[in-house]
């Protein structure tokens, strides 16, 4: 069987978007450019107000920074061809950058995946040791941290990317409104094996050690909350960590759902429906 040439960077995809009803176009434009100007403002505001007060130059504020920093980057990677598709009906995008945008958003989702992990760790020395809490989580710890955040997001979503370039593809249309990795495997042409399987080392490596940190930090804070008698100790700490926890659950509830499943087969129509919410909430 002959299959087409490989695709060049002169070449390009064609994104199926989200639907191909003007009247749901128009109204989606609308919702996500309002959700995506929110979004925008809240989270340049979150780091404005960091770099510029100085009583935030704490631990949890630091690491809060990095996420509106990651939160900002991987949405604007993603949603103004969004907004492009819905208003112009322009669905092309070039391979080049298609695999610009395959690897951007993966080092930032990447990012906030670790962040999260981190800002779990963080609550449990606020919460288990307060009075060491500036010596343990000291400004060059967290920085120490955060840096090793970066390198690995960089490294895993590099690596990805690397066997993502040597794919061959037979099909242009991406059923899926950005280049993701369970898309394009879906129309490739040359076996995909190699690349599923790295994807999942990947993805599990980096959700692993975030999900192993989140677990143990936050058993440890049940193991505090138990032992208080106070409701109102135990209702400052709740309060503490319900936030983090909410954003916990949505981030991780679509990773699962979107690729931590064997094979590019098992990619559904329902997943740009989920990979909206993971983007723009």
């Amino acid at each position: 069987m002959n299959f087409p040439k490989n695709l060049t960077l002169w070449d390009k995809f064609d994104l199926l978007g989200l639907t191909n009803d003007h009247n749901i176009q128009a109204f989606l434009f609308l919702l996500f450019l309002l959700i995506y100007t929110l979004a925008i403002v809240g989270n340049a505001s979150i780091i404005i107000l960091f770099k510029s007060v100085p009583s935030l130059h704490i631990p949890m504020y630091f690491f809060l920074s990095h996420l509106s920093f990651s939160d900002l980057c991987y949405s604007s990677i993603i949603t103004p061809k969004l907004l492009d598709i819905l208003l112009v009906g322009d669905t092309t995008i070039l391979y080049g950058e298609c695999m610009l945008q395959l690897i951007l958003f993966s080092i930032f989702g990447s990012l906030e995946c670790l962040i999260l992990g981190l800002m779990s760790c963080d609550r449990c020395v606020a919460i288990s040791r307060p009075l060491k809490y500036h010596c343990i989580m000291a400004e060059s710890t967290c920085r120490q941290l955060i840096a090793v955040c970066y390198t690995m997001a960089i490294g895993t979503s590099l690596l990805n990317a690397l066997y993502a370039l040597q794919l061959t593809f037979c099909g242009v249309v991406i059923h899926h409104f950005y280049c993701d990795y369970p898309p394009l495997l879906k129309i490739a042409c040359s076996d995909t094996s190699v690349n599923e399987h790295v994807l999942i080392a990947s993805v599990s490596c980096i959700s692993g050690i975030s999900v192993v940190t989140i677990m143990v930090s936050y058993g440890y804070i049940i193991y505090i909350v138990l032992g208080i008698r106070s409701t109102e100790g135990r209702r400052k700490i709740f309060y503490t960590c319900s936030s983090h926890l909410t954003v916990v659950l949505m981030f991780y509830g679509t990773i699962l759902f979107m690729y931590l499943r064997p094979g590019a087969q098992y990619f559904t129509d329902q997943d740009p429906v989920v990979a909206v919410f993971f983007i723009l909430w």
